[in-house]
């Protein structure tokens, strides 16, 4: 049975008023979570280094913090919220640092962005997952690391494939690692459409302490 919010892009939550984190928000999956969020009518914190660079509309309901995953102590935010990361790095070790400091920080929730292709997906992905190891370097172990410090606190991780700007993608869905399909470097999946996938999960949860994967179609 389909999840009615692949017929009805756009539609209004059935849970509102949620207290949400964003980690990394002014990325673009980051924007893309915290406007998400703002429509969806949730009050949102948004995290980043320089917190200027979050560009979404001034909202009552939008509260932004400077904060940096290798200074724990200013991730106080965190605490007791639902966090949705979109951090991502091009050097090993923020990653599991980041994942380390939310944690430690006290959330509720932690629902969390990877890579499809690496750590348990890996082979579910199949042979395509192989060419990660040279793309990804050192920063793979950092990557699996990440993930596995996020589900054993019962976290959600989604591992989503080639990320794309672009708008929310009609019939989406989200699956189990059972379901996933092999890794195709040709094919991509909209930030938006990733972001809506995890604000589904963390308005009702499906995957707590699993991987999910977000897929286009």
């Amino acid at each position: 049975m389909p999840n009615l919010h692949l017929m009805l892009i756009g539609r209004v939550p059935n849970v509102v008023g949620m207290n949400l984190t964003v980690l990394a928000a002014s990325g673009r999956t980051g924007l893309a979570l915290t406007r998400e969020a703002l429509r969806r009518g949730h009050t949102v914190t948004a995290i980043a280094r320089d917190p200027g660079r979050i560009a979404v509309p001034d909202s009552p309901r939008l509260h932004t913090v400077a904060g940096d995953v290798e200074d724990p102590a200013s991730l106080a935010a965190v605490a007791g919220s639902t966090v949705l990361s979109g951090l991502g790095t091009d050097r090993a070790g923020v990653l599991l640092a980041g994942a380390k400091a939310v944690v430690a920080a006290g959330p509720a929730r932690i629902i969390w962005l990877g890579a499809y292709g690496t750590g348990e997906s890996a082979s579910v992905a199949g042979e395509a997952a192989g060419a990660l190891v040279k793309l990804l370097g050192d920063r793979l172990g950092d990557k699996v690391e990440a993930d596995a410090t996020i589900l054993t606190a019962g976290g959600t991780v989604f591992h989503a494939g080639l990320l794309a700007d672009g708008p929310e993608s009609p019939g989406w869905r989200t699956v189990g690692l059972e379901a996933g399909p092999p890794l195709d470097f040709k094919a991509t999946i909209t930030r938006a459409t990733v972001a809506a996938a995890m604000l589904d999960e963390a308005e009702t949860p499906r995957f707590a302490g699993r991987i999910a994967l977000p897929l286009s179609a």
